[in-house]
């Protein structure tokens, strides 16, 4: 962990230190967004396993098979698809953290460049929404093996749905284009209309996808969070009754030590890092969106526990509570993102946000530009490029820490 000291430097050397480490992100973004454009924004995703054509049908369909397929590609030191008939594609969550991130880079530098490519991404999410529902909604490309249910492609989960919503939300406010803010608007109606909502004592848990029982922590703070932040704008006063509600499930599931497992089901009982600092997120949202500050403890406490809980002193995240391996490219990405969210509430948090972005550079990204899956080891690294889970959320999360400096 970083100490109180570090922050106390004199400011010539401080003021070179933060234009070198400036410097540094910038040469790592641009490294990143150019192997983007020459791959057409397209890469392989975490979960893609099951669009294996030539493995997939000794599968059976059934679910464990299908498990064992899923996570043997993705869990594997090296990447499979290739040879097992799996293409590089476009991500919906994919173009909404790279949405994200274009639009950070475009306040940090007013350059239009970076305008044009955030109006891209929106564009084509826009153009590829789930159909069928009640209002905006996204899913994924490939069908996906749950520990609790299955899930086709294509069908929606409030997950991606409210992270691209956040996105759009985003640009409502860079840019003032009233469709943004009304896409948004239609995801919060897709949440209250085609997601039950499960009741738990105060609170209500709002389910992961439509006609399911999915009660997932990140998931139902996540719709809670776009709710609150579109009643910012829309006065909606179902969006903040149900954004209440949902927050009071997750704050009630607070574990005494300040972290939340990532499901309350037997086999969901695991901390991580990083859904845990996605419910923070969402804490801060809702808490600042609505000025209902009731859950401020839990955010804070919940805080505290992560800080404390997953980083070492070189800056590497760990993954789990109980251990540090895998170093995963999603943990380093949504650390970063998450301390710098919090800079107002911890003096701490954006220079353990530079140690982690500096670690991650030097031991993450590869000459080529893109950042690694994982690392299991020293010498075992898993390079696939994947996008929404490694290029998308580390480009988010270089240029919300490169704009915050």
């Amino acid at each position: 962990m970083l100490q109180a000291r570090s922050l106390t430097l004199d400011t010539s050397a401080s003021a070179d230190r933060s234009a070198g480490a400036r410097s540094d992100l910038l040469n790592s973004i641009g490294r990143l967004t150019a192997w983007l454009e020459d791959h057409d924004y397209r890469a392989y995703d975490t979960f893609d396993g099951l669009n294996a054509r030539y493995l997939r049908p000794l599968t059976f369909e059934r679910p464990l098979l299908r498990t064992v397929l899923q996570q043997g590609v993705r869990r594997f030191p090296l990447n499979l698809r290739p040879l097992l008939g799996i293409a590089p594609e476009h991500s919906t969550k994919g173009m909404g953290f790279l949405a994200r991130g274009f639009i950070r880079l475009h306040q940090a530098t007013g350059d239009r460049i970076w305008a044009d490519r955030a109006r891209m991404a929106l564009e084509w999410l826009m153009q590829h929404q789930a159909r069928g529902y009640t209002g905006a909604c996204w899913g994924n490309h490939f069908d996906y093996q749950s520990r609790s249910f299955y899930l086709p492609a294509g069908v929606p989960t409030v997950v991606w749905t409210s992270l691209i919503g956040h996105a759009f939300l985003d640009a409502w406010e860079s840019f003032r284009r009233q469709e943004y803010l009304e896409i948004a608007q239609s995801a919060c109606e897709h949440i209250l209309h085609d997601l039950e909502c499960f009741p738990t004592g105060e609170g209500a848990c709002i389910t992961y996808v439509p006609g399911k029982n999915s009660q997932v922590h990140n998931a139902n703070t996540l719709g809670a969070s776009l709710l609150a932040r579109t009643w910012m704008f829309m006065r909606n006063a179902a969006y903040l009754d149900q954004a209440r509600r949902a927050m009071h499930y997750t704050a009630q599931h607070q574990r005494t030590n300040g972290a939340w497992f990532y499901g309350e089901k037997p086999n969901l009982r695991w901390v991580d890092n990083f859904h845990t600092a996605y419910v923070l997120d969402c804490f801060k949202h809702y808490t600042e969106c609505t000025g209902d500050k009731q859950f401020t403890t839990h955010m804070m406490r919940g805080y505290r526990y992560w800080k404390e809980t997953f980083f070492l002193a070189d800056g590497m995240p760990r993954y789990y509570d109980h251990k540090i391996l895998p170093i995963d490219i999603q943990c380093c990405s949504q650390a970063i993102d998450t301390l710098v969210f919090f800079r107002r509430y911890d003096a701490e948090s954006i220079p353990l946000a530079l140690k982690v972005a500096e670690w991650t550079i030097r031991n993450m990204q590869d000459r080529s530009g893109h950042f690694y899956y994982r690392r299991y080891s020293r010498r075992i690294v898993n390079k696939t490029p994947t996008l929404h889970w490694g290029q998308a959320t580390m480009l988010c999360a270089l240029a919300g820490l490169y704009n915050a400096l």
